[in-house]
């Protein structure tokens, strides 16, 4: 069996994340350390998955049919309502999204809801041939994304809501010189699946360590406030963002 919660793994965040995973394994009776491997989605395809967090991309795309759904967290940040966020998208300067014309995007992954299809959505309308910016860049992550934007690598960036409030609280110094330009539609958060795990228990699980007052401060510390068993088909909000998007003439990023 594998475990993994890398998706807002930062370092200053992973004793608390460790915390938090061995409170709910201890609930699900198993001893499993986390996994953190350097391919951060290898687990999600593993038949012995038995828990951890995906993007709301892949999971309407690639991993569609192939995960069972879990539950959606509750964030404590600034974008993000329930089980909902939105993505902020971040420049050096404050002017109309027009001015941003034929600049340079930054994307983390090609298949990220927050870095890449947010900053389409909130671009798209603009496009002219599926065309607005003269380039883009993909650097891997959140963080390396406003680095190539503070660094004028590129010019606009689309970041998770949860990263900015992580950013705020420890590494205030990553958000230095920009500034929040747009917001992207609001869409279900990242949601938690399993392949190998019963899906009820492990429900039954997380509400045991959200009740419990113990972990107060392992949840404030990760943000967490709690989170919802949302009804099927709520990502499906996703898709249909995108295909409306892909209708209007679409957005070309990389």
């Amino acid at each position: 069996m594998i475990a993994a919660l890398q998706m807002y793994d930062w370092p200053e965040f992973r004793e608390a994340t460790d915390l938090w995973w061995k409170a709910i394994a201890d609930c699900l009776g198993v001893d499993i350390a986390l996994s953190r491997p350097v391919d951060f989605t290898a687990p999600w395809v593993r038949d012995d998955l038995l828990f951890a967090q995906t993007c709301g991309y892949p999971f309407t795309h690639a991993l569609k049919g192939r995960v069972t759904y879990a539950g959606t967290p509750h964030y404590a940040a600034d974008g993000c309502a329930g089980p909902n966020y939105c993505s902020i998208v971040m420049a050096r300067k404050q002017k109309p999204l027009e001015g941003f014309r034929g600049g340079v995007a930054a994307v983390n992954t090609p298949d990220s809801m927050s870095g890449m299809l947010a900053l389409k959505l909130v671009f798209a309308p603009l496009a002219e041939d599926g065309r607005f910016f003269a380039t883009a860049v993909e650097t891997g992550g959140h963080l390396a994304s406003l680095a190539a934007v503070q660094s004028g690598r590129a010019d606009v960036c689309a970041i998770d809501c949860v990263c900015v409030e992580m950013a705020r609280r420890h590494r205030p110094a990553a958000l230095e010189g920009l500034v929040e330009i747009a917001r992207s539609p609001s869409v279900p958060g990242l949601p938690w699946i399993t392949r190998a795990g019963d899906v009820e228990e492990i429900r039954a699980a997380l509400r045991r360590v959200f009740a419990d007052r113990a972990l107060a401060d392992v949840r404030r510390a990760l943000l967490l406030t709690g989170f919802s068993d949302l009804p099927a088909g709520a990502y499906d909000r996703i898709t249909v963002l995108e295909a409306a998007m892909e209708r209007a003439g679409g957005l070309k990023l990389l």
